[in-house]
């Protein structure tokens, strides 16, 4: 980032409560993350849908659209303005336990969000994704308010299709030498070099110390964030989009 982008994202730091700090490990780096003693029987599996139309009218318009099946544990829901506005929400979304406001960093960029976060069952995004249950019945009224608010004129969940799944490997870690809590998480797309990142969160007070103290590691570790730093939402909803888009060539 620029001088001038950097203080605006400090200026920033005031609309959030935490704040996630965020590196693609390159493919030529990888070796490195040996130096980092993971023990990779203690990830755990996600598989991760997005919902969209084929062409991306929710995420052209900043609107994101996510179901999570994870192991062990319920599935969740998310709809998610990226980037948002805190201050230009409704009240009733301000208001809501179910509200997550975050700012994201990476090298060259931040991002503010919003997220309106559900909880389901196990099972239920299967059923969703095979046609067992409307897509619109997966999320919470809440959420269903959210993007009817949100969404580009004419896009309905009927307009919407499934795109994944993305089988996620996530392992949270305290690294020896950073006493803070770190992720990594690895995204297979099917026939690609899985994207791997290396995540910490902390608090809009403790971030300058944070990311200096998180630099400072990852250099040590022969790690750095070079190479594209792309975000795993664009990627994985690009992906499957352009797969979506062959098989119907395909089939017409």
């Amino acid at each position: 980032m620029n001088r001038e982008e950097l203080l605006e994202m400090l200026d920033r730091l005031v609309e959030v409560p935490s704040v996630e700090l965020k590196m693609n490990v390159p493919a030529d780096q990888r070796m490195a993350l040996s130096g980092l003693h993971l023990d990779a029987m203690e990830g755990r599996l996600r598989e991760v849908y997005f919902f969209d139309t084929p062409e991306l009218a929710l995420y052209h318009q900043g609107v994101v659209v996510r179901a999570r099946r994870t192991q062990g544990a319920d599935d969740d829901t998310v709809v998610k303005l990226r980037p948002a506005a805190p201050d230009a929400l409704s009240p009733t979304v301000r208001a809501s336990k179910n509200l997550k406001l975050e700012m994201d960093v990476t090298r060259g960029s931040y991002v503010v969000s919003a997220s309106l976060k559900g909880s389901r069952r196990v099972g239920a995004v299967r059923e969703a994704v095979s046609g067992g249950r409307p897509l619109e019945r997966l999320f919470t009224k809440e959420q269903r308010s959210f993007f009817a608010e949100h969404a580009p004129a004419g896009v309905g969940w009927d307009e919407l299709v499934p795109l994944g799944p993305v089988l996620v490997v996530l392992l949270k870690f305290v690294p020896p030498g950073l006493p803070r809590r770190s992720t990594i998480e690895q995204w297979h797309y099917p026939g690609e070099v899985p994207l791997v990142e290396l995540s910490t969160k902390t608090t809009p007070q403790n971030v300058l110390q944070v990311f200096t103290e998180g630099a400072r590691f990852v250099r040590d570790h022969g790690l750095s964030a070079s190479g594209a730093q792309e975000p795993k939402t664009r990627k994985a909803l690009e992906f499957f989009a352009r797969q979506q888009a062959g098989r119907s060539r395909k089939d017409g």
